[in-house]
């Protein structure tokens, strides 16, 4: 192979890695904009939360089948060639250095925490004896993720009891799984986020017939 072919292979190699290199610097500029909030994270999140909630109470969720997809994209870059110029070798610890840094920035939700185990195994040991209030239409899901007595004309003097502290117990539990979440994954900031996206996946998930708020704030029927 003569000079100038072995000069127009290296040329072509560098013209590649720069375009890497532009790729990963474009890469890390969306990173850095959807590293506030991993919505299809939390979604995620919160649809193996609330199936595992509701089906702890005996009550079938629309939809608890998840397929699990892994959108990383792995570049792999070999540059075991000795002939490699300074300039091609300066590029490559760049883009060998950018590319760890945009993997991390698409951040995940982790919900693997004592406080987070203990509050969900809380709320699924209560969710029998929510379920028939559920079903009866005497307490319904708000669209603020939290749960409300909506009519107690049917029940007795001891069941509206029971009713107001079971409701006081849920809401606790749910604001402080959404809290710890969001703490847990060091970002406080993201609490009223995960909130509004467990609000929307607790209506849709549960059952035909029970109540909840729409947008609007009016009760209706699932």
């Amino acid at each position: 192979m003569n000079s100038n072919s072995m000069d127009s292979m290296k040329h072509s190699h560098l013209s590649s890695l720069i375009l890497v290199l532009l790729v990963s610097i474009s890469l890390i500029s969306c990173v850095t904009i959807n590293i506030y909030f991993p919505a299809a994270a939390a979604e995620k999140v919160a649809e193996k939360i609330v199936n595992d909630v509701l089906q702890s109470g005996g009550a079938p969720t629309s939809d608890t089948k998840q397929k699990e997809t892994n959108d990383q994209g792995q570049l792999e870059l070999k540059h075991s060639s000795p002939s490699y110029s300074h300039s091609t070798q300066a590029l490559l610890s760049i883009v060998n250095f950018i590319i760890p840094v945009a993997e991390a920035g698409q951040a995940n939700i982790s919900i693997d925490s004592p406080k987070i185990r203990s509050i969900r195994k809380s709320m699924e040991k209560r969710q029998a004896k929510l379920a028939p209030y559920y079903k009866s239409g005497a307490v319904g899901f708000t669209n603020k993720g939290l749960i409300a007595s909506i009519s107690s004309k049917s029940l007795s003097i001891k069941q509206k009891s029971t009713v107001n502290k079971l409701v006081k117990a849920e809401n606790r539990d749910r604001l402080a799984l959404y809290s710890e979440i969001a703490n847990a994954n060091g970002h406080p900031e993201w609490q009223a986020d995960i909130q509004k996206t467990f609000a929307k996946t607790w209506i849709n998930k549960i059952s035909k017939g029970w109540m909840y708020q729409s947008n609007s704030g009016k009760w209706a029927h699932k």
